[in-house]
């Protein structure tokens, strides 16, 4: 028979158990589009060549300071310069600054994150311009004209790609300094790019930013802000570069042996640029590839046995075949045709679901790669999916056993009678038993993350975050003189308390989990007057931050001990301090730390405009944990606003709507300044969320794999039984015949689902055991589920292996033996 007659033939023998074909080709078609659609992320995130040219020889220079708790620590300038010279490894070094500025001159004032890039950066990176030019060595010092390319994403998105931005002129403010000089003009567009080490949205040269070209920045080794990306030479590798490198640092940290604590623990690598930008990505796509094989077994499992099945019940036909001559070959033929037919338009059913798979998979992605959003559907999942099929058709096609004398798919004849031999029998429980495996890994993974994401949701921050509306209220210093610039926040504060249901306004310097750049994650070394150091370098640390009177009364926390700021605290008055209570806890055990002193010594301090002059302690607040969610000791010194003006960020505790105050916020600040910019409104409850919702995703996710992966393996299991159940019948009318009670037959065949259930649990914890020990050699971050995870999903599994087995179980018991024995 020609293989399009086997087609044919298989084709019709389908359409007569539609049931069994619809339940297999549904069941492929979910596990071949989620394996496509997720090999097509992992192809778009991880594999995908970047745009930059010749981006093997692209790598990424990283400092940490592990006893600081540092993994990426940013470079100075004289770093950089040191690298430069010493490292001939390296053909060309290109430097990034990432900075917050304001901008006007296109629109509406708005806050944009920048890259201050030397004029080498883009030919280093090798990119290209889709409109204009980009920035070259023309464009540096602190001489050159000011210039600015934009990225294509904030071009198309902000701009619609209008062409008509080329040759504009904006001003960039980035509220560190007055001077003026700060114009830019948009000299051109960036080609579509993957923008790190943050979502930028234009690049800037360095005269554009005052404080880089100023001698702090220039001269400060300890002034670290500045991310460096470089080129490998043409003669050199990956290991002599990072060879190199090393020796270099060895040179840099014994000539400048103040800069680099022991303590801190300075070390330096080089990783290729590719690694760099999917480190975020890389360990969620891959328990996520992993997820998605793991439904592929079950998806794949749970057909073979539908497959046997079906196989069993057409002993007769086979059998037929064989006696007529038919060889195994033949035999073999037709059960892969069928297994092509079947496989065939699950691979295309697999295609069409994963299309969407793909768009909801890319939004999800994004959160941890920006590559994600250059994520499309293409020939390649197409392959795949034919690929997964083919394997799928083949496991199929060899699955069933083949008639030999008159044992026929594992099934003996004996007086029309059907007695399930031993391996077919050991075939069907094992497809089970290996879906229930699967299906385990699946749920005891979901219910950690459910674990964990219901704990972070759980944790209380500390404070009222639902009625506490976060607004940006950046400080501009174009134009403007100190002194200006603290009585424009004071308009601010005075007019929006004055809005009807505001029962607090204060001024601070990073909104919570919102705002956590590296200079709000950086800790400072500091020292209580007269305390007694132990040795150089042993220094308590603790972050920095800024906040205005009524600050912690607006977050509606008391303060535990002494006052708030007032505002007789102001420029030109004593300096003091607000501590957290770790702080006091620590540095001050049994004792009040009020009026004791405080200076700090961390050489950083002086290049953020930080005077080293003592600061009286006046009041010791509770903790306030703003990075993270889940809150755990914080370490803050908070100064007043009016002494120390950082950050421009408006909180407001309203008793009404808090976004209903939005318009009228906005109204008050543009008429106090017309280019202010003020962005971002949000209450904290909404951040919150916001900076939760990777965790609700993963959560959401694996949540619905564990679900889909949990309903194929009970329909396998109730399959098993069901099947088990037709063979048994005349073995169960007997034992009814002779005394049993359906409650033992009952009993009987629910014991064989949980057993089944409880092998699959078995399996699953040391193949889960297994393959997680492998994949933390390779995957950063990956967790072991722990005991409640193992006991919950192993739960969940029994339970509903005993809910499979009840229908067959009532079944077996309700036989009518009369009946059945009549049949034999």
């Amino acid at each position: 028979m020609s293989f399009r007659q086997e087609l044919t033939y298989a084709f019709r023998s389908l359409m007569r158990m539609k049931g069994l074909t619809i339940t297999v080709v549904l069941t492929l078609a979910l596990g071949i589009g989620a394996n496509a659609a997720i090999f097509s992320l992992v192809r778009a995130v991880l594999l995908r060549p970047l745009v930059n040219h010749d981006e093997q020889r692209l790598v990424y220079i990283r400092q940490a300071a592990p006893g600081l708790g540092a993994e990426n620590i940013l470079f100075s300038m004289p770093e950089i310069r040191d690298l430069r010279k010493r490292v001939d490894a390296l053909a060309a070094v290109g430097d990034f600054s990432t900075v917050s500025f304001s901008m006007t001159g296109l629109g509406e004032p708005r806050q944009v994150r920048a890259g201050v890039v030397s004029g080498n950066y883009f030919e280093v990176m090798g990119l290209r311009p889709v409109l204009g030019r980009l920035l070259g060595s023309a464009d540096d010092g602190a001489a050159a004209p000011g210039a600015a390319v934009l990225t294509h994403r904030f071009w198309s998105t902000a701009f619609h790609s209008d062409p008509s931005v080329l040759g504009r002129t904006i001003r960039l403010d980035d509220g560190f300094a007055p001077e003026t000089g700060r114009a830019a003009v948009v000299v051109g567009v960036l080609e579509p790019s993957i923008p790190y080490p943050a979502e930028t949205e234009l690049f800037a040269n360095v005269v554009t930013s005052p404080h880089h070209v100023s001698a702090i920045m220039i001269e400060g080794r300890e002034h670290r802000m500045t991310e460096v990306f470089a080129r490998l030479s043409p003669s050199s590798t990956l290991e002599a570069a990072e060879a190199q490198l090393a020796q270099a640092y060895a040179g840099i940290k014994a000539d400048h042996g103040e800069a680099y604590p022991d303590r801190a623990g300075f070390t330096v690598r080089m990783v290729p640029l590719r690694e760099q930008l999917t480190s975020n990505a890389r360990t969620v796509l891959m328990v996520l590839l992993a997820a998605s094989i793991l439904i592929f077994v079950i998806a794949i499992s749970n057909v073979a046995n539908l497959i046997l099945a079906r196989t069993v019940r057409r002993e007769s036909e086979l059998a037929l075949r064989a006696a007529l001559g038919a060889h195994t070959g033949a035999l073999r033929f037709t059960l892969l045709a069928e297994s092509v037919l079947l496989c065939g338009t699950g691979a295309l059913m697999g295609a069409a679901l994963a299309w969407p798979l793909v768009g909801l998979l890319s939004t999800y992605a994004s959160r941890f790669s920006l590559r994600a959003l250059e994520m499309t559907v293409d020939a390649n999942l197409v392959l795949v999916s034919v690929l997964l099929a083919l394997i799928a058709a083949v496991v199929l096609g060899y699955a069933p056993a083949l008639p030999s004398d008159q044992r026929i798919g594992g099934l003996k004849l004996s007086g029309g009678s059907i007695r399930i031999a031993g391996g077919t029998r050991r075939r069907l429980n094992a497809f089970a038993v290996t879906q229930v495996g699967a299906s385990f890994v699946l749920l005891a993974g979901a219910v950690m993350l459910l674990r964990t994401f219901l704990a972070l949701q759980a944790a209380s921050p500390g404070f009222d975050a639902a009625r506490v509306l976060a607004v940006d209220v950046p400080v501009t210093m174009y134009g403007r003189t100190e002194a200006q610039i603290r009585e424009f926040y004071r308009q601010v504060q005075t007019r929006v308390g004055g809005l009807p249901g505001v029962e607090q306004v204060a001024i601070g310097s990073a909104v919570p989990w919102r705002d956590m750049g590296p200079l709000e994650r950086l800790t400072f070394s500091f020292r209580i007057e007269g305390e007694r150091r132990d040795a150089a370098g042993d220094d308590p640390r603790a972050k920095f931050r800024s906040v205005s009177p009524g600050y912690f009364a607006a977050l509606g926390l008391p303060l535990t001990a002494g006052r708030d700021f007032t505002a007789d605290d102001d420029h030109d008055s004593e300096r003091v301090v607000i501590i957290s209570e770790s702080v006091a806890a620590t540095l001050f055990p049994g004792r009040t730390p009020l009026n004791r002193r405080l200076l700090w010594t961390d050489g950083v301090m002086k290049f953020i405009g930080v005077s080293p002059e003592p600061r009286r302690i006046v009041g010791v607040v509770p903790d306030i944990d703003d990075e993270h969610v889940a809150p755990g000791p914080a370490f803050n010194v908070y100064h007043p606003f009016e002494q120390q003006v950082i950050g421009g960020r408006l909180f407001v505790h309203t008793r009404a709507d808090p976004q209903a105050l939005v318009p009228e916020i906005t109204g008050i600040v543009r008429r106090l300044s017309e280019d202010q910019p003020i962005e971002h409104a949000a209450t904290l409850a909404d951040v919150r969320a916001e900076v939760l919702a990777p965790e609700r995703l993963n959560t959401v996710v694996f949540g619905v794999f564990a679900a889909v992966a949990l309903a194929i393996a009970v329909i396998g299991v109730a399959g098993v039984l069901a099947f088990s159940v037709s063979a048994r019948t005349r073995e169960f009318a007997i034992q009814m015949a002779i005394g049993s009670h359906e409650s033992r037959i009952l009993a009987g065949v629910l014991r064989s689902g949980a057993t089944m259930a409880a092998a699959g649990i078995a399996a699953g914890v040391g193949g889960g055991y297994v393959i997680a020990r492998l994949a933390v050699r390779y995957v950063d971050q990956m967790q072991m589920p722990g005991g409640v995870a193992i006991i919950g999903a192993a739960a969940i599994l029994l339970l509903a292996a005993v809910a499979a087995a009840l229908v067959p179980a009532v079944r077996a018991a309700r036989v009518n033996v009369m009946e059945a024995l009549r049949a034999e």
